[in-house]
């Protein structure tokens, strides 16, 4: 009998903002540091347990996280929100259509979808394909937990300024990104964790962002055991805020890789 325990792992393909670090026309000493943890892709994971791999968002940069990572398979897609740093990798499904021979499934909520089907409207015209320039996905709306392989995942409602934006949980996992608000009953939904991932984009206030300190205040009242906080700008440095965080939160970076038993 098989005893080995078979753990969740989290990997980090992204952790900037929409405009990753460095951006664009930027001599800051963010953006011209040598760190390779001050360098930051638009922001996603990768969760990964007996066998399965199911990814939260798909960037600009997907490819290349794909390639860095060594990811050869994907079993689902889940989409956060519909803003372009979230969804326009997905094109790049299309090679793992061609390698693992079948339509990848995409979860989102119903106005999440209907961006995708606009946004990637080619893919849905009925066009023949003979070149396989077009990816193959299946849209699921998702309203209510669901199951990929053995892992349980609920969604989990929260604020992106004045639109919504779905974090996900996964037993003692969750991932709530781009959040500016976290209504009281998701808050209960997010109790019990080991670890917690959540969006923090830099100290001054966002409209659509929660804040370091905003963020802290609800590691503070939800308590996980660990914390790690994605999509910053270049307002943070890693080792210099690093240092002022609080113990048990830490600044997520691109290829960090979190195990939970």
């Amino acid at each position: 009998m098989n005893n080995i325990k078979e753990f969740m792992r989290v990997t980090f393909l992204g952790t900037g903002t929409s405009h990753g670090v460095p951006m664009i026309a930027c001599n800051c000493k963010v953006c011209t540091s040598n760190n390779p943890k001050n360098k930051r892709t638009r922001t996603s994971v990768l969760v990964s347990k007996d066998g399965y791999n199911i990814l939260i968002d798909a960037t600009p940069e997907l490819r290349l996280q794909c390639i860095k990572n060594h990811i050869t398979r994907l079993d689902a897609v889940l989409i956060t929100h519909s803003h372009a740093d979230h969804i326009f990798g997905l094109d790049d499904l299309r090679r793992f259509n061609m390698v693992q021979r079948m339509d990848i499934p995409i979860y989102g909520t119903s106005e999440t979808l209907d961006t995708i089907r606009k946004v990637f409207s080619y893919v849905f015209n009925n066009e023949p394909d003979p070149g396989g320039y077009k990816p193959r996905f299946s849209l699921n709306t998702i309203n209510s937990n669901l199951k990929i392989g053995n892992l349980s995942i609920e969604p989990i409602e929260a604020i992106h300024g004045n639109g919504e934006v779905t974090g996900y949980r996964f037993e003692k996992f969750a991932y709530v990104t781009d959040v500016s608000e976290i209504p009281e009953k998701s808050l209960e939904k997010l109790k019990g964790l080991d670890v917690l991932v959540l969006g923090a984009l830099r100290y001054i206030p966002h409209v659509k962002h929660f804040s370091i300190d905003q963020a802290l205040h609800v590691v503070k009242q939800l308590k996980p055991r660990k914390a790690y906080f994605t999509h910053m700008c270049h307002d943070i440095e890693h080792e210099e805020d690093s240092r002022k965080l609080p113990a048990g939160v830490e600044f997520a970076f691109d290829g960090l890789v979190v195990e939970l038993g």
